[in-house]
């Protein structure tokens, strides 16, 4: 089988988790390079252990970077803290409002608070560059690759956090707004109250993408052993509370050969798990990637990985 219905002029945001050590980066990149064959592609990497560099053998980091090589593919290694610096810079006048109208802090308190960093601000941080990135609409297909499956899912759930934190805030306003026009008569709406109408927006956009199957598709990547199956099926299980539904899967290190005692005792051991993938994972497009001979790094076994997932091209071992 090979991956199916990436081309869809549709779908622009494709997801990629799994247990840590799987090879979601590689096939996340795979992917992306496909896509840049027909698409502008954009790659995101939200992993804070960033690794797409040195797959990819090409300095990347938290700016857009052409990939030499792939044309139509750029790279980006999302860096929350500094994209949290963006987004202070760019509200810090209504953060302070908020927080001058709606508590009792003096300025050196606000100052303080500002430069602290709360608590799930990297993953909210990180999916709202992607919204901001898709929002622009410079590109035509968004690859994410994300860290190991507890980032993965506190990536999707980061909507909710942040519409807690709205909802707080509003509350916050209520009081000032009712002090305002206790003693106004009527309250007038500012640019706090636009900045958190424009947060409330962006969560709807999230949420609206990640549930909708035309616009948004997340690839689930294991390993026939058993922890990273066990780990896959937790994760689907939580994606579904999340609106997010997947349909296909990728099973990387698959033992094809039989050339040597080895192989045929790792392949006779492989057997149960990936007869496990078809039970566990009925009705999935299950897509299965011979172990390759060499580390998948650089341009060349990316492209050899590229066209098995997507042109069913073996590869030998």
């Amino acid at each position: 089988m090979a991956l199916e219905g990436l081309d869809n002029d549709k779908l622009k945001l494709i997801i990629f988790g799994g247990k840590g050590g799987v090879g979601k980066t590689s096939c996340a990149i795979a992917s992306a390079l496909a896509m840049a064959e027909n698409y502008k592609t954009l790659l995101i990497s939200t992993d804070p252990a960033h690794s797409l560099a040195d797959c990819l053998e090409q300095p990347i980091g938290f700016h857009e970077v052409l990939i030499v090589g792939a044309p139509g593919l750029t790279a980006i290694e999302v860096v929350a803290e500094e994209a949290l610096s963006v987004f202070k810079k760019a509200h810090s006048s209504e953060l302070k409002k908020l927080f001058d109208t709606s508590t009792n802090f003096d300025t050196d308190d606000i100052n303080e608070l500002m430069s602290l960093s709360l608590p799930g601000i990297d993953e909210i941080m990180s999916f709202k560059t992607i919204i901001d990135f898709i929002e622009e609409g410079r590109y035509e297909k968004y690859i994410v690759d994300t860290a190991p499956t507890g980032h993965a899912l506190r990536l999707i759930a980061s909507p909710k956090l942040l519409d807690q934190w709205i909802k707080v805030a509003a509350r916050m306003r209520w009081k000032y707004r009712y002090i305002i026009s206790s003693f106004a008569g009527s309250y007038t709406e500012d640019e706090v109250d636009a900045f958190l109408l424009g947060l409330k927006k962006t969560v709807k956009r999230i949420e609206n993408l990640l549930s909708n199957k035309e616009r948004c598709e997340f690839i689930p990547v294991c390993i026939p052993e058993s922890m990273a199956i066990t780990e896959s099926v937790r994760l689907l299980a939580d994606l579904k509370t999340s609106g997010v539904i997947a349909h296909q899967l990728i099973v990387n290190n698959v033992m094809t050969s039989e050339d040597s005692d080895f192989c045929r005792k790792r392949k006779a051991g492989q057997l149960p798990y990936l007869l496990q993938v078809k039970e566990v994972f009925p009705g999935f497009n299950k897509v299965e990637v011979p172990m390759f001979p060499t580390e998948i790094k650089g341009l060349e076994t990316l492209n050899q990985l590229k066209n098995y997932l997507f042109k069913k091209i073996a590869v030998n071992s």
